[in-house]
């Protein structure tokens, strides 16, 4: 009886299962790459859905518009959605009737319409109508990360808006863009030979290097994951309408090596260059160059 359980006991003893070591090894060598790569595929996500604010820093909060400098202007919304909510929001800002151009203002990567009415009181100063509006994700427009495929599409928006809305003649049409605004409007003047002209104030050098030269960005395949580029050289050479360019003043002894000044040369249709003292506090001389190319345009 006592024999029988025995040999009992050890057959269920000898069926147990057991775990090579092997086997072991192995698992671990299969499971730890798989977390790394786990580990990194999480990593590559996150710099993809947040690298956008490494370069657009937008803010909601409009503390300002043109009526805090005296200048009249209605507010507009545009683009609208299916619900017919606008997706676009800004202000019209209108010269006397004799007016012969229509300014489309493309502001920079920073803050929102409440920060540019320096500019608009300039653009204003010259004599033409100007339609500035807010990029979705910045002020009162639509809550979108922004991108440069985004910034496109709402600059074509504002376009749209302009000649079918307000029956602009598209040759009455100059855009004006501000920093990375002024990167989007080389762009988009590029490919527009109707317009009038383009102004492009302080364009940046290779703007998303701000994306690839931060640290995390060694630590993925950057740049696969941005699409964004802002490149100056290709819609330079592409521009068929004349163009001003407000650049940086070069330092004494400093050549010309900046994209932005490369990019101008690469410029074969009518263009000015003028160069801005980094001391300066003033608009009246931006104005008065301005009011000159503006001048020239129809002569």
């Amino acid at each position: 009886m006592h024999s029988a359980s025995a040999r009992d006991g050890a057959r269920l003893h000898s069926a147990t299962p057991t775990v090579s070591g092997r086997w072991l090894l192995t698992a671990v060598a299969l499971v730890i790459p798989c977390a790394a790569f786990c580990a990194w595929a999480v990593l590559c996500l996150l710099f993809w859905q947040g690298s956008w604010q490494l370069l657009y820093h937008p803010t909601a909060a409009v503390r300002h518009t043109p009526a805090s400098i005296g200048l009249a202007f209605a507010p507009v919304g545009f683009a609208t959605t299916d619900t017919g909510a606008p997706r676009l929001q800004g202000w019209w800002i209108p010269s006397d009737p004799s007016a012969r151009y229509t300014v489309l203002y493309l502001h920079g990567q920073n803050g929102n319409l409440g920060d540019t009415l320096d500019d608009l009181a300039w653009l204003h100063g010259a004599g033409v109508n100007v339609l500035a509006f807010d990029y979705r994700g910045y002020g009162q427009s639509q809550f979108v990360h922004p991108s440069e495929a985004r910034w496109r599409q709402d600059a074509d928006w504002a376009l749209q808006y302009l000649t079918a809305t307000r029956h602009v003649d598209p040759r009455s049409v100059v855009l004006d863009g501000s920093d990375l605004g002024a990167n989007l409007a080389l762009e988009i003047a590029a490919s527009h030979p109707e317009f009038a002209g383009v102004v492009l104030e302080s364009p940046i050098d290779a703007p998303v290097n701000t994306i690839f030269g931060d640290p995390r960005a060694r630590l993925v395949p950057a740049h696969l994951l941005v699409r964004d580029r802002f490149g100056l050289d290709a819609p330079a050479a592409a521009l068929s309408i004349p163009s001003l360019w407000f650049l940086p003043e070069q330092s004494q002894g400093q050549s010309e090596s900046s994209e932005s000044s490369g990019a101008f040369q690469k410029v074969t249709a009518q263009k000015m260059r003028v160069w801005l003292a980094a001391s300066s506090q003033s608009h009246e001389g931006i104005s008065d160059s301005l009011s000159r190319w503006l001048d020239d345009l129809h002569k």
